[in-house]
């Protein structure tokens, strides 16, 4: 074609084909939107401190460990439907969330399930990311779902298999709180703001029924003892599955999140 000027074509990350998948189906989910700012000045400089003390810990662990004491407290919110009229609650907290993986010498950001986070002490969380990655694996095709060490010929079967079909897998899988639990866990965590500074929100697409979008931390004035400061605020995008629970439970729940990130739950 004319006047198009160069280009290359590249390959199209086979991974991204169940992102594709989860979008789809996350648009049909019932989530409540919130879109919180958390003081975090104080717990910034308590992980800066224990840092100075070769104390392994960082931002995000802290802040998974925060979040999974809140849903501890107010499991409801991370029920999951039962066909009509039941909802499973599970004791245990298991959470989905992103990370750089090697993948045939390239970095790729993909998903990492984290069981019983709430029983795991921040430094443990922090090893337990770090572990994750630092290793690397062959080939795309192997890896869904946050799982490794799948049959192989499934995963690809899976990959090659029409749209309508793998969504209708998802479909199932989501329909089944036993089987979400074991391929998804209950909670996901998106640390968009990791990859650089947006002053502002994220609004994400997810298909469990507690979504986080963990934003840029800015500088901004703020109000501390009656007295404008400079502090450090966290952007936080929440999505509470509003089949499973109202908004006043959600509002209660995420009241004690603000107040435990706010207060530095675990770091004094």
């Amino acid at each position: 074609m004319k006047n198009v000027g160069q280009y290359r074509i590249e390959e199209f990350p086979i991974s991204r084909l169940s992102t594709i998948d989860i979008g789809q189906v996350g648009l049909k989910k019932h989530h409540i939107k919130a879109l919180i700012e958390l003081d975090v000045t104080e717990p910034r400089k308590l992980i800066r401190e224990k840092k100075k003390l070769s104390q392994k810990i960082t931002f995000n662990a802290w802040l998974i460990k925060c979040i999974s004491h809140a849903v501890e407290e107010f499991k409801p919110m991370h029920g999951i439907k039962k066909g009509k009229r039941k909802v499973i609650i599970f004791d245990d907290i298991d959470i989905s969330i992103a990370i750089e993986r090697e993948v045939d010498g390239k970095k790729v950001p993909l998903p990492y399930l984290m069981r019983k986070t709430n029983e795991k002490s921040i430094a443990e969380i922090s090893a337990e990311i770090k572990n994750g990655q630092q290793h690397s694996i062959e080939g795309e095709e192997d890896y869904v779902l946050g799982q490794e060490k799948k049959n192989k010929l499934v995963m690809k079967t899976y990959y090659y298999l029409p749209a309508f079909i793998r969504r209708l897998i998802w479909k199932g899988i989501i329909n089944s709180p036993l089987l979400t639990k074991q391929n998804m866990g209950t909670v996901m965590i998106t640390s968009v703001g990791m990859m650089g500074k947006i002053n502002g929100w994220v609004i994400p697409v997810g298909v469990h029924p507690l979504c986080f979008a963990i934003g840029s931390i800015v500088k901004k004035p703020g109000i501390v003892n009656d007295k404008i400061e400079v502090r450090e605020y966290l952007y936080v995008t929440v999505l509470v599955d509003h089949d499973i629970i109202d908004g006043a439970p959600a509002v209660r729940a995420l009241a004690k999140l603000t107040k435990l990130v706010e207060s530095g739950y675990g770091l004094s």
